[in-house]
């Protein structure tokens, strides 16, 4: 057993993500929100707020199978294109709903529509491919059937690609080669992996897990290391595991921080090796860090718990080659204001709070190797826009100390001195990831 760290920090100041319109559209200036003291939410700024046409967004269940809600965006990895299912406004119950593409690579971000003649039902799912096609899953009775769309000048072009008997799937984020999307079917005593596009003879069943399986991150750049969330059958605690697609389904543990404790994964870098999870090994639900690979324990900092909202992770760095300290990490805060933005790093111990530009989908984004945030929205002035925010430099710790200041750049001391959590590191040592996600 090894002693878990217990890292500290408080939240910066906000401020407001400076958007990029598309081409031929003015909006104003928005305000900028005042600093937010240390451990408190944003104030009402018109910057934060959900999407439009919806209220304040508190943090919200998933729906049945997993699935996002409609409007959610979903990225390429390397964050040249989106895809969303949108709708024109109307009354609820009666809005026709129909994929969206986005283009985000180019010089000024734009969106085509791909609608068909029939519209489609919002519990369906789109996913972009690296080509520009979209990827959509629709559920007909007992069924799951795949296309993939594309714009062919006035109209949309569909490829049937098959069928899979379940009642119930959902799309995993698109793999790293920016090729193949994958579906997972998961059941109370077995979960099915599916590749479902970039298959050479239509939807095929590539993994079988034993237990409920949910969650879905990649863990290296080729597409092969895949991890997944998962319940053993009979119940128990959470745990994350690796299933390795180059051999077969391969399953191997992945993390084990405490014997009882719920330890998902949330988000990885191939690049650095940081690993975002949440856990419950300190007591209760925490944002925590490790790196893969390493014999190091996970670390909870506490800059990363905020009263009443809820922070999850949806973007790393890349490019940070194993430097995982240095990796910026951009954070949806989720709060009875609405979802608004933070940044982090692990070296600096210290959350930095952003007003989302309006009309973000939260939880989109995807950084630069230069550290460059870009968060695409859309609102009534903008159908299609990329806002860009430089993340900021941390306070050097006291050469003294190791440490931040105390107090006197607006940081607390780390909290380490405090009494640690007994937990085990990340025990990936014995898993055959080394080689395929920290190239060395």
């Amino acid at each position: 057993m090894t002693a878990c760290a217990i890292e500290g920090g408080s939240a910066g100041a906000a401020a407001t993500a400076e958007p990029v319109p598309e081409r031929g559209t003015r909006p104003g200036p928005e305000p900028r929100p005042e600093p937010v003291p240390p451990g408190s939410d944003p104030p009402e700024d018109p910057g934060v707020r959900p999407p439009a046409g919806s209220g304040p967004e508190a943090p919200r269940a998933p729906r049945s199978g997993g699935a996002p809600f409609p409007g959610s965006l979903t990225l390429t990895a390397d964050g040249s294109y989106a895809a969303r299912l949108t709708a024109a406004p109307g009354p609820p119950g009666g809005r026709s709903w129909y994929p969206e593409r986005w283009t985000l690579d180019g010089p000024e971000p734009y969106a085509v529509p791909l609608p068909l003649d029939q519209p489609e039902e919002p519990d369906s799912e789109v996913a972009p491919l690296a080509d520009g096609r979209v990827l959509i899953r629709r559920r007909v009775a007992d069924r799951q059937t795949f296309s993939l769309l594309y714009p062919t000048g006035p109209g949309t072009g569909e490829l049937l690609l098959g069928a899979v008997e379940r009642t119930e799937m959902v799309l995993l984020p698109p793999s790293p080669d920016g090729r193949c999307v994958y579906a997972l079917a998961a059941g109370d005593r077995e979960s099915s992996l599916w590749l479902v596009a970039g298959c050479a003879f239509g939807p095929e069943e590539v993994a079988r897990v034993p237990g409920h399986c949910s969650g879905g991150t990649w863990l290296d750049r080729e597409g092969r290391m895949l991890a997944l969330d998962r319940r053993v059958p009979g119940g128990g605690p959470v745990k994350a595991v690796a299933v390795d697609l180059g051999r077969r389904g391969e399953v191997t543990p992945l993390l084990q921080i405490a014997p009882e404790s719920d330890d998902r994964l949330l988000l990885a870098d191939a690049d650095s090796g940081l690993l975002l999870i949440r856990s419950d090994a300190p007591g209760h639900d925490r944002l925590g860090w490790g790196v893969l690979g390493s014999c190091l324990p996970v670390r909870f900092p506490e800059c990363l718990r905020l009263p009443e909202a809820v922070v999850t992770p949806f973007a790393v760095q890349p490019g940070q080659m194993l430097m995982p300290e240095s990796c910026a990490v951009a954070l949806r805060i989720d709060g009875a204001p609405g979802s608004w933005v933070g940044v982090w790093r692990p070296a600096g111990r210290r959350l930095h709070q952003f007003a989302a530009p309006l009309g973000w989908t939260p939880g989109a984004g995807y950084w630069s190797r230069d550290g460059v945030l870009r968060l695409p929205y859309a609102n009534a002035a903008t159908s299609c826009g990329v806002a860009m925010l430089e993340a900021p430099e941390d306070v050097e710790p006291s050469s003294v100390t190791g440490r931040a200041g105390d107090g006197e750049d607006g940081t607390e001391p780390s909290a380490a001195v405090a009494a640690p959590v007994v937990c085990k590191p990340v025990p990936l040592g014995q898993a055959p990831l080394r080689g395929a996600a920290r190239p060395d």
